[in-house]
């Protein structure tokens, strides 16, 4: 039954009245008009007006199959008939255990516990802890190694530990005085390079520069951790090829626990089931959320090599017991979600079909070449990153005032999608369900909205 006029405007009076929220400017969200989102079908999102949009970025990167896929939607209902939850803490149930199982067996081999939590932050979070106090009490561990190495524009989530090894100041700079200290690697940001090279001159000075890090503070460094191949948050950066499998290295032979937090990059994004998989890596420790339900459930986990799980392991009066627990930790409904999501990873051929949509999109893309403001086009998977520049000589970005990001993202809600800008980047992240047809239409219809908010500039 659809809503009345009425109906509606109270919703949307309310949503301004009542709601803070996230990664939102408020005092410029109550003069815009709130989108608010009724049903999902398929790779769209339809709102209580009865608008339909794309979803360009797939909810938040985390949808994967579309919204109402039937599998996914029956195994929710079903579970609901049998159990909704019940604590992990010392028991267990069905589907957290069927979906700890199939991480495993798809997860870089060597990698063999499962440690459940219900964000992308608590994942990193359980991955610091669990670095650090492996290396407090384990016998092969170094009570000394108590810092962490973390890059410079990198992003783990919004807890207090994950914003310490996080780098986009715009966020984390607030909140410094309540932060630990980590020693920051220079992003491989080939477009903006720290060290001053071009693709051309590069000889991989920015991974010299981790290695020199390591020698300088090995004997402190408990873990490195790292957004593998693709920094997300601050704006889509593509790590060079190969850079990810010399940090594996460096990390062996310094003695340096290696966390891959592919809380933004796993399940498919980036052309593979996980970014590690695309150079061969097995890290001590990884991160996942986002995709894990298929983009239904709250849910993430974190992965262990069997030589971190057996760091905890001892007698009761040990006290080795890695003592953190969330309330809804492997949350049957949740986890009967990520079961259904993972089956039809496997049963559709999800990543093989996919690699004919990439190279599509790799193929459109190109048509923003055109544009005289676009200083990068940035792509690994189904990633992508549009970044805006004042002058492409210069790549000097528009000052935060123009909201340029902010506008276009609206300019393209008005022709039916649906995308969020990091600052001066457009970004476009559909699930891996999205049709050649649906590629095509959310190309042009963000190539149209770049055009004409420049021209107003």
């Amino acid at each position: 039954m659809s809503m009345t006029e009425e109906q509606i405007r109270q919703l949307e009076t309310d949503a301004k009245k009542y709601i803070w929220y996230p990664f939102t400017q408020m005092q410029d969200y109550v003069e815009e008009k709130p989108v608010i989102i009724e049903k999902g079908e398929g790779n769209y999102l339809i709102d209580t007006e009865g608008n339909r949009y794309i979803d360009g970025v797939s909810s938040l990167w985390t949808n994967v199959h579309g919204h109402r896929k039937e599998r996914i939607d029956s195994a929710i209902k079903n579970q609901v008939d049998k159990l909704s939850h019940s604590t992990l803490l010392g028991l267990s149930n069905v589907p957290a255990i069927q979906c700890a199982k199939k991480l495993v067996e798809i997860a870089p081999e060597g990698l063999t516990k499962v440690f459940y939590s219900d964000s992308g932050s608590t994942a990193v979070e359980i991955a610091l802890k669990m670095a650090f106090q492996y290396q407090q009490q384990s016998t092969n561990g170094d009570p000394d190694k108590k810092m962490f190495i973390s890059y410079e524009n990198s992003y783990h989530g919004d807890t207090i530990g994950s914003v310490s090894v996080g780098g986009i100041d715009l966020f984390h700079e607030v909140y410094q005085s309540l932060l630990f200290d980590s020693h920051k690697a220079a992003s491989p940001h080939c477009y903006r390079c720290p060290m001053g090279k071009n693709r051309q001159s590069c000889r991989f000075e920015c991974v010299d520069q981790v290695e020199n890090l390591m020698k300088a503070h090995a004997h402190e460094v408990c873990a490195l951790i790292i957004e593998p191949l693709v920094q997300g948050a601050t704006g889509i950066v593509v790590h060079p090829d190969g850079y990810l499998k010399k940090i594996r290295e460096l990390c062996t032979r310094y003695n340096i626990l290696m966390i891959a937090d592919e809380v933004a990059v796993g399940f498919g994004k980036t052309g593979k089931m996980f970014a590690c998989q695309q150079e061969g890596v097995v890290p001590d420790i990884m991160a996942l959320a986002k995709g894990i339900s298929g983009g239904y459930m709250p849910l993430a986990a974190t992965l262990t090599s069997e030589e971190v799980f057996n760091g905890f392991l001892g007698k009761y009066e040990d006290f080795k017991t890695f003592f953190h627990g969330h309330t809804y930790t492997g949350n049957p409904l949740a986890c009967a979600a990520a079961v259904a999501n993972l089956e039809i990873f496997e049963e559709e051929n999800v990543i093989e079909n996919l690699q004919a949509k990439i190279a599509h999109l790799t193929e459109k893309l190109k048509m923003f070449e055109a544009l005289p403001n676009i200083g990068e086009i940035r792509q690994k998977g189904i990633m992508v990153g549009i970044e805006i520049v004042m002058d492409r000589e210069g790549k000097e970005s528009f000052p935060p005032e123009k909201k340029i990001g902010h506008r276009i993202v609206l300019e393209a809600g008005k022709q039916g999608l649906i995308i969020r800008p990091l600052g001066g980047v457009i970004v476009l992240m559909p699930p891996l369900s999205i049709t050649m047809e649906e590629i095509d239409r959310i190309c042009d219809i963000t190539y149209q909205s770049v055009k004409t908010v420049l021209e107003t500039i």
